[in-house]
């Protein structure tokens, strides 16, 4: 009897049999033989396709239970989808297998190119992976690579605590002071040497030495560790910016892009210490204007600074006005209209994280979300009567209330009060 190659299949009929009585394999294949012949015509019949390899060798798998046997028939088939399908067809005629009444049901034809065909997208799917993983990089990927592998090289220890430090500690004017090895690393990939890490909240005696002799910046984590460091330092060392991280993230995370903002945004260490609530230290007066900021945006190299340098900038900053603080002003309280007002604004809001502008007619100015509410109020300057908040009120954003002498800042919850704007919560209205 002639046999199919399996790499020949094409298609596979799947059938179920059932038989009320205890029959053999044999007994099954005989019955399909014998009951088929002579149907279907001499170019179908199933020994003739056999003998030439266009079916299959026949397979029935059958068990006995309760004197009824149960079992599958599967017959590869190298012919075409049609004379497959009646060939499938022809397996129903059987009724009987022996002395036994039998039921033989297609189930299913298979295509067996169909599996094959998912298989090879698949494969392929994984050498692609493979090759693009393989691939020669280019050449700004290679350059970006040598880079970053000398810069990361370049990390010192510096003093007696070994403490992680860029090159350019000892040469440039400037001092960035960071937590921990890792933020020195990501500062140093991005082009600041001038950085040096204090392995831990508390200052080491080298980096308090090291801020007296050079302007410092303490550049911290936007979290509750980043407002220790900055307590610490301003007790221990002689800090004269500060520079946070966005909140929640660490400065070990940042790109160059937030590295170079978050230290174009550093504030003085007096402001620093007010948005954080902390005025105990007694620390050094210093001018809170923005030109006396210096550019730290890259590795520089200056001469030590001395008495008389220290001198010489203290004339010059004692000549620059300082801006008049605002005159303090009698909080209103809100009207009934104001009260139904502001509530049904703030009820709109609830779930959106966004803020209403509103002018001393009760009219929407803008509506922005809290990310961009200060930039906001800032650019309006003035003629914002109320700011109406989906959040907690927090300092900097009454402060900058205050500066836009905003009369009301309601919000869901507040932090903080002020003499100059009355604050309200829910509970109030």
């Amino acid at each position: 009897m002639g046999k199919i190659s399996p790499v020949a299949y094409k298609y596979i009929i799947h059938a179920s049999i059932e038989v009320d009585g205890v029959v053999d394999r044999p007994d099954v294949i005989g019955a399909i033989f014998g009951q088929t012949e002579g149907l279907l015509g001499a170019e179908l019949e199933l020994r003739e396709l056999q003998r030439s390899g266009r079916i299959g060798r026949i397979e029935v798998n059958t068990e006995t239970r309760g004197g009824k046997s149960k079992g599958a028939i599967i017959i590869p088939s190298s012919l075409d989808k049609a004379e497959t399908a009646i060939i499938g067809a022809a397996l129903e005629i059987i009724q009987r297998i022996g002395p036994c009444n039998a039921v033989v049901h297609v189930t299913k034809i298979e295509d067996v190119r169909i599996t094959k065909r998912v298989f090879v997208v698949d494969r392929a799917k994984i050498l692609l992976k493979n090759l693009m993983e393989q691939v020669m990089p280019d050449s700004q990927e290679i350059t970006e690579e040598v880079t970053h592998a000398v810069r990361v090289m370049e990390i010192q220890e510096y003093g007696p605590e070994r403490l992680p430090a860029g090159p350019g500690i000892e040469e440039s004017e400037e001092l960035i002071i960071v937590e921990g090895r890792a933020d020195v690393l990501n500062l140093l990939k991005n082009g600041f040497k001038n950085v040096i890490a204090l392995n831990g909240t508390s200052v080491p005696p080298s980096v308090a030495e090291l801020s007296k002799r050079k302007e410092a910046v303490a550049f911290v984590d936007g979290d509750r560790g980043g407002n220790l460091i900055i307590k610490e330092l301003s007790a221990v060392g002689e800090i004269d910016f500060v520079a946070r991280a966005p909140d929640g993230k660490e400065v070990e995370e940042l790109t160059k892009k937030e590295i170079h903002k978050s230290i174009r945004d550093k504030v003085t260490l007096e402001q620093a210490l007010h948005e954080i609530g902390d005025t105990s230290n007694s620390i050094r007066q210093r001018p809170s204007y923005a030109s006396q900021q210096t550019n730290i945006s890259g590795p520089q190299s200056y001469p030590q600074r001395d008495s008389r340098f220290r001198e010489q900038r203290e004339t010059e900053m004692s000549r620059v006005p300082m801006p008049a603080a605002p005159a303090a002003r009698q909080k209103r309280p809100l009207t009934a209209e104001e009260k139904k007002k502001y509530g049904s604004l703030l009820e709109d809001l609830i779930g959106t994280k966004g803020a209403y502008l509103v002018d001393e007619k009760l009219s929407i100015l803008g509506k922005v979300p809290m990310t961009e509410l200060a930039s906001t109020v800032k650019s309006i300057g003035s003629g914002i009567h109320a700011l109406i908040l989906d959040g907690i009120l927090d300092p900097q954003t009454l402060k900058v209330a205050e500066q836009a002498s905003v009369q009301h800042v309601i919000a869901m919850s507040s932090q903080t009060t002020s003499q100059r704007v009355s604050t309200i919560t829910p509970e109030d209205l």
